[in-house]
């Protein structure tokens, strides 16, 4: 039970990392959209593919887990 524990409050520090990046990201310019971002927009509505963000996501996702296991426990 002592590691669940710990891997929840890793995981709970993540989501709180997590929540801080995506609010304070609306109020830099730069982050509302990147090249490779699709936007659609009609008269009706607008459709947003966030691809480039995704992949940037992942990017540094794949790069955090490989530091992590190389480095960490």
């Amino acid at each position: 039970m002592n590691g669940i524990g710990k891997i929840l409050i890793v995981m709970g520090l993540v989501f709180l990392l997590a929540g801080a990046i995506l609010v304070l990201a609306g109020k830099f310019p730069g982050f509302k959209s990147l090249p490779g971002d699709i936007i659609i927009k009609r008269a009706n509505f607008s459709i947003y593919f966030p691809i480039g963000t995704s992949l940037l996501i992942s990017l540094i996702l794949t790069l955090v887990i490989f530091l992590w296991r190389k480095f960490g426990a």
